[in-house]
Parts: structure tokens; C-alpha cells; sequence
């Protein structure tokens, strides 16, 4: 039973961290860690947080660089990296610990689930779950997991301002296919809401489409905060 590394990064959550990390205490005594690497200067966040984690970690913003950061502090044989915004299935580590008892299997990710109602939502997540499983690519919000000592071989998370998940996707495919579980994660739909359902898709698939063709992960990322306001 191999102990698994939770590891969260997280930017002015205050309010996300006091809802979610006490729905992680049960794993936290089963004997894997939850770590946090806050971006923010939120000392209040960590003050309050202090006994729901294993390790609170200080880091400059970005998501890569504060996952690298949490992966080179855990003690666990597995990394599972989570967004703050979503929820692990009841049976998460022991569906992750039975696909990884087989030695074939370096790394996966879960299936999605958006928490909004709207049917437009179990359209998307469907696409999501579909197109991830064809192509061999997850996304963060799809908690993927991968062995510690694979992660160190290929130096963690490239430092990249956006796209990070596709690239180590990309990266660990090569190495072998990813374990594509079918228990769902349940990430919030709040970015689609705030920002529309419809513009929220296009825009998303667009910066995907100009990755493909080569656009830098610097340039996509200007491009997704400005249309994202």
C-alpha cells in the first residue's frame, strides 16, 4: 500500500481551504500527507489551517513552481495533485493504490465531474472525461497522479505560466499510457458560471488549439487572464 502525497496549491483560498480540508482529514489517518504551498501572503490562511495539513509550504505564485515545490518536500511513493476547488471520491486512494499495484502503471487521473446543474455542465465534463481517455492528456482539475520516482525522472512540472498539466501529460505518455479511473472528482463549475458557460468553452479550447500549433504558454497565458475578466 503505497502512502500518497496530496499536494495543493492554492492562491488567496481562504474560504476553498476551511471547506475542503477537513474532508481530508479521514486520509490524513490512514497515514498519506496533505501538503499546501501557498502562493499568497495569506498568513492568517496558514495560521488557521495549521493542524488540517502536514506541511505548509511558503512559494512565489504559479502553479507549476508551487507543485514542484510541494513534490520535492512529500514523503509519499505517490504524488496526487489537487486543486483546492475539487473533491476526491470516497474510494480515490484505494482506486489510485489498485491501479498502481501493477508495475506498468507510472501515472493517471481521474474522471471530472463540474458541480454546476445546468445540463450544459454534463456535456463539458463529458468531453472532457472522452477526449482525455482518447488522447492520453489530463487536465489538473482531473487530479493527476504519477509515482514520486517518475515525477523526479522526468523534473517535475515544466515552469510555465499556463498548460503545465498538458505538458507533463505529453511528457509522461511517452513513458507509458495513463491509468484513466472512472470514479469522478467533483471540481467546481464556478470559472464557467462567473464567466459564462458558452465563452468559457470557446475560450478554453481555443488557447488549446493555439498550444498545438505552437503559441508559448507565456503569450496563452496573457491571452486567458485578459479574456477571463
Amino acid at each position: 500500500m503505497s502512502k500518497v502525497s496530496i499536494i495543493i496549491p492554492v492562491f488567496n483560498e481562504a474560504q476553498s481551504l476551511a471547506a475542503h480540508l477537513p474532508l481530508l482529514q479521514a486520509l490524513r489517518e490512514e497515514g498519506h500527507e496533505i501538503i499546501v504551498v501557498d502562493g499568497s501572503d495569506d498568513e492568517a490562511s496558514a495560521v488557521a489551517c495549521a493542524a488540517w495539513v502536514d506541511c505548509w509550504l511558503r512559494s512565489d505564485p504559479g502553479r507549476a513552481l508551487q507543485m514542484n515545490a510541494g513534490a520535492a518536500s512529500a514523503t509519499g511513493e505517490v504524488l496526487l495533485f489537487l486543486h483546492i476547488d475539487t473533491r476526491l471520491p470516497a474510494d480515490a486512494i484505494a482506486q489510485l493504490q489498485e491501479g498502481l499495484a501493477n508495475d506498468s502503471v507510472l501515472w493517471g487521473r481521474f474522471d471530472v465531474s463540474l458541480s454546476g446543474r445546468r445540463w450544459a455542465f454534463r456535456v463539458i465534463e463529458y468531453m472532457i472525461n472522452v477526449r482525455s481517455r482518447l488522447s492520453g492528456v489530463a487536465t489538473g482539475d482531473q487530479a493527476i497522479f504519477v509515482r514520486k520516482c517518475v515525477f523526479e525522472r522526468i523534473g517535475g512540472f515544466a515552469q510555465l505560466p499556463l498548460m503545465e498539466d498538458v505538458a507533463i501529460s505529453k511528457t509522461l505518455r511517452r513513458l507509458a499510457p495513463p491509468l484513466c479511473l472512472r470514479s469522478k472528482v467533483i471540481t467546481s463549475s464556478r470559472r464557467w458560471e462567473a464567466h459564462g458557460v458558452g465563452r468559457t468553452v470557446v475560450l478554453m479550447w481555443w488557447i488549446r488549439l493555439l498550444y498545438s500549433l505552437g503559441v508559448s504558454p507565456q503569450t496563452l497565458h496573457g491571452m486567458y487572464v485578459k479574456k477571463a475578466r
